[in-house]
């Protein structure tokens, strides 16, 4: 990632920052390890806070197009304590944020989703200023499971539009009866067959995963929950199909 530089607020003194993502491929439910690299600038500084976040686009979040990200929404975040930095002096911190198993991912069968975005922004508190600079972005494989629904929703002849992430601090209306736990969830947009008779239509699918299992919810309906210890794709084809149909059926 960029070496950023903290000459905004800080002025000559500034420090540099550095933030390298140890982890290559980024996993729902793995740790994300990353290696935190400081320089002094002119003077010996108190460094009050290093935070690194976790951040996705929020779709809710942003009012200026379909792929703009200027308000992104926190998943997760590790702060570090107190520390001085001397003078020209090189710091490594070693960090590591536990990735929740419901973080949204930005690829799918090793193919990049459309409104799909992931980054790490750290942020750097010396003196009483605060600077997060740019955030630099990074990748979110799907699991083998979430893998999987995507050839499900191929073999039925859905086409992926889309993927969204959306944030909603309140409780879900009953009919999703859902386990959800978090106020933001991500939404995966899939073109209805034209055999359905739902033509322009899509089916919006929420995925809320588990270390051991998943809830599919199609289109706002209560999910249909698949267990990883079966994941057969015919199994799942017809559980999947067979749940669809019973919400979407004319």
């Amino acid at each position: 990632m960029a070496l950023r530089t903290f000459l905004s607020t800080l002025g000559s003194k500034a420090p540099s920052v550095d933030t390298v993502v140890d982890t290559a491929r980024i996993l729902p439910g793995a740790p994300l390890d990353l290696t935190v690299r400081l320089r002094g600038g002119g003077a010996d500084l108190d460094v009050e806070r290093l935070r690194v976040e976790l951040v996705v686009r929020a779709e809710d979040r942003e009012a200026d197009g379909s792929t703009a990200w200027n308000n992104p929404y926190v998943v997760t975040a590790v702060t570090t304590q107190p520390f001085r930095l001397p003078e020209g002096a090189d710091l490594t911190r070693q960090v590591s944020i536990d990735v929740p198993w419901t973080m949204p991912f930005t690829h799918a069968r090793g193919t990049r989703l459309k409104g799909s975005r992931v980054a790490v922004r750290t942020e750097l508190a010396v003196a009483g200023a605060v600077d997060r600079g740019d955030f630099d972005e990074i990748e979110v494989h799907a699991l083998p499971a979430q893998d999987l629904l995507f050839d499900i929703y191929e073999d039925l002849g859905f086409r992926f539009h889309e993927s969204e992430v959306k944030v909603f601090a309140q409780a879900w209306p009953e009919r999703y009866k859902s386990r959800r736990s978090t106020e933001y969830w991500q939404e995966l947009d899939f073109h209805f067959p034209e055999s359905w008779d739902y033509r322009g239509w899509e089916l919006e699918t929420v995925l809320i995963t588990f270390p051991d299992e998943m809830d599919v919810h199609p289109g706002g309906n209560p999910p249909v929950t698949l267990a990883f210890k079966d994941m057969d794709r015919e199994t799942w084809t017809r559980a999947v199909e067979r749940h669809v149909r019973q919400h979407w059926n004319r």
